[in-house]
């Protein structure tokens, strides 16, 4: 029988979850038209039957047919009666993507974005903080973009790195780990997409509407949106590290998250470089090949500092802060100090700062349950994770009873109605 009083944070699971998928499949297209046009772009060959005005033509195979396209740099000398608009892809993963924020990071603010330890925040600060600084990347790079660096498109990458690496570390300084990495991914998001919206489609919209009226279009718009899409290809790879980072705590719960975050960064620059190359035949740059893998490595090594040198003083200032209100709401619940034996005895194994559980080497999703604090703050997760489902442990592998995951389900209820 369904109880209505729990069915909130099942059906807002569901949510999530549908809104995920919904990004997942946006991101995937969106990312898959950057790529192939990007490739064509670069692919284009001169041909010797070219009608006025283009650029270069491919020819290509896909699905049993055969395609002929032809690129014009600024617009035919008759413009066609339908046009596709390749917009929608970017837009809509922007827009579930902010919904995945909020539903995930706003609404679970207490647990996923708000870290007592870093800045002491009510919900509404972290909220404030985390939409606002979406929005100070985009205003900075198009500033940027606008000025004569335009005609320095190296120097205006570097400074745009520079410009992430600033927000990283300003990010680490507030929230949580895990909230790090993904901001910072919807902050270059933000920006990707906010070149679409404001530069990209508009200028093109500009010379449709110059051709419909009889005008010749300048050129200058079409080079404008090349570069802002030149810039989206090379920051779509460290965009989607970053947003599959919250599955891996070695890559967000370091200390030093926002230099592997840098690193990824610089990742993305060498193997789109190695693709850009070899797309327009110009070569191919082995020596992105070792650049990439030595980056990782660095990463890789980055990560394992704070598990080795970092752990126990953390869990000491972790263990002897005062609780937040919404753990103690939680931790002053009926059935409170039994589920917290349970959750000692059955998960802090593995969700510890230095795991006990052969095979696991950092706490899953960077969840630590040591102490009632921590335990008290991860009451959702335990409810949906090890109360209402058998997710966790996993395989159940500590042999978790029925009896205490019905106690779970109970604490959490008594919790919720307080």
């Amino acid at each position: 029988m369904i109880d209505y009083e729990l069915l909130q944070p099942l059906v807002w699971s569901w949510l999530e979850f549908a809104i995920r998928w919904t990004h997942v499949i946006t991101a995937i297209a969106w990312i898959g038209s950057s790529f192939y046009f990007i490739a064509l772009d670069l692919g284009l060959r001169k041909a010797p039957d070219l009608p006025t005005g283009a650029h270069g033509e491919e020819w290509q195979v896909h699905g049993g047919g055969f395609y002929h396209i032809r690129k014009f740099l600024v617009a035919p000398e008759n413009m066609p009666e339908h046009l596709i608009w390749f917009k929608w892809e970017s837009y809509t993963t922007w827009l579930s993507g902010a919904a995945l924020l909020m539903v995930t990071y706003w609404a679970g603010a207490e647990l996923f974005l708000i870290d007592p330890e870093k800045m002491s925040l009510e919900v509404w600060q972290a909220i404030l903080i985390s939409a606002a600084s979406l929005t100070i990347g985009w205003l900075v790079y198009d500033f940027l973009c606008k000025s004569k660096l335009d005609q320095k498109p190296t120097l205006l990458m570097v400074l745009l790195f520079v410009l992430l690496i600033i927000m990283g570390w300003g990010y680490n300084e507030v929230f949580t780990g895990r909230a790090v990495l993904l901001h910072l991914g919807a902050f270059t998001a933000t920006i990707m997409t906010a070149n679409v919206f404001f530069i990209i489609i508009p200028n093109q919209k500009i010379v449709v509407a110059d051709l419909k009226a009889g005008r010749t279009p300048d050129a200058k718009y079409g080079k404008i949106a090349k570069l802002r899409s030149t810039h989206n290809n090379y920051l779509t790879l460290p965009v989607i590290f970053l947003m599959l980072s919250n599955h891996y705590p070695l890559a967000f719960a370091s200390p030093y998250n926002w230099v592997i975050a840098a690193l990824v960064f610089l990742m993305g620059v060498t193997i789109r470089h190695w693709f850009n190359t070899r797309h327009a035949r110009a070569g191919n740059p082995v020596w992105t090949i070792p650049v990439t893998v030595l980056l990782f490595i660095v990463a890789i090594w980055i990560s394992l500092i704070p598990a080795e040198h970092l752990g126990a003083d953390v869990e000491e200032e972790e263990t002897g802060r005062v609780m937040t209100p919404y753990e103690l709401k939680f931790a002053s619940a009926e059935g409170f100090e039994e589920v917290s034996g349970i959750i000692m005895g059955r998960c802090a194994m593995c969700h510890a700062r230095e795991t006990a559980w052969e095979g696991i080497g950092t706490a899953p999703r960077g969840i630590y349950l040591e102490n009632e604090a921590e335990i008290a703050r991860a009451a959702r997760e335990i409810f949906l994770q090890a109360g209402v489902t058998n997710a966790m442990p996993p395989a159940n592998v500590s042999y978790m009873e029925p009896a205490e995951r019905r106690a779970i389900v109970k604490w959490f209820k008594a919790a919720s109605q307080g």
